[in-house]
């Protein structure tokens, strides 16, 4: 799709039922992210996600996805072990999560684990970039040059795609530009990139969040929500038939 100029649609989720809605939309990948952990279940940090947890949210997504290529997210606390235990904690989310390519965030300066779970048989989407957007870092000259040359390792390392967070359309393109893999951005992105990755459940309102904000999303499922539980609740008290009863 690169090579062809093809932007690349990836969306970020967590469950069976958004698994098989995405699929069928014709997106190009579903990754399984460990903001399941604060999202879905509460936890204070994606670094309190544990490798089962993640197992588990990519299990059942690989579940209801039969076409998009699938990722899912390392668990950052495991890197702190060694490369032996990352190496079979990746297998794992291959050969046990289905998943067709393992995201590892964080590996800018370490592209010998990329390399030893390339050598393994993994296919790595590493990431670069700064962790919080930067009104100038992106757009200098020796900016620019770190955030390639941190690319270029990568890709030689034997990742199979990048993501590049708060890129910026300068720093963001020239990474685009010197590497051959696709980079794709969820934070901080743009067009000037192969392609975009959000979150479905920011993307669509989905998060109870999207209640009370003003953010531009795609829709606010989250209103629609709890509208319609409002209105089962009415029937109930009413003491009418309720919808979605099996027939």
């Amino acid at each position: 799709m690169k090579r062809e100029r093809q932007k690349i649609v990836a969306v970020g989720l967590y469950d069976f039922q958004m698994a098989q809605i995405v699929d069928r939309s014709g997106v190009d990948i579903v990754s399984v992210g460990d903001s399941v952990g604060p999202s879905m279940w509460g936890l204070e940090s994606e670094r309190d996600v544990t490798l089962e947890q993640m197992l588990l949210a990519c299990t059942a997504v690989r579940r209801g996805v039969t076409r998009a290529l699938v990722s899912c997210d390392f668990p950052g606390r495991v890197l702190d072990e060694g490369v032996e235990v990352v190496i079979r904690a990746a297998r794992r989310l291959v050969d046990e999560g289905g998943a067709d390519v393992v995201k590892v965030d964080g590996l800018a300066d370490s592209p010998d684990v990329v390399q030893a779970l390339a050598d393994a048989g993994v296919r790595v989407w590493g990431q670069v970039g700064p962790a919080v957007r930067l009104k100038a870092d992106t757009t200098t000259n020796p900016d620019v040059e770190r955030w390639v040359a941190a690319a270029k390792r990568l890709e030689s390392a034997g990742a199979v795609m990048l993501n590049f967070t708060h890129s910026g359309p300068i720093a963001g393109s020239a990474v685009v530009q010197a590497v051959s893999i696709p980079v794709l951005g969820g934070l901080g992105g743009g067009p000037w990139l192969d392609g975009r990755i959000r979150v479905i459940g920011n993307a669509i309102g989905y998060l109870a969040r999207a209640l009370d904000d003003d953010v531009e999303r795609y829709a606010n499922v989250a209103r629609i929500a709890l509208d319609a539980i409002a209105e089962y609740a009415d029937d109930v008290r009413g003491g009418r038939q309720v919808k979605g009863e099996p027939s």
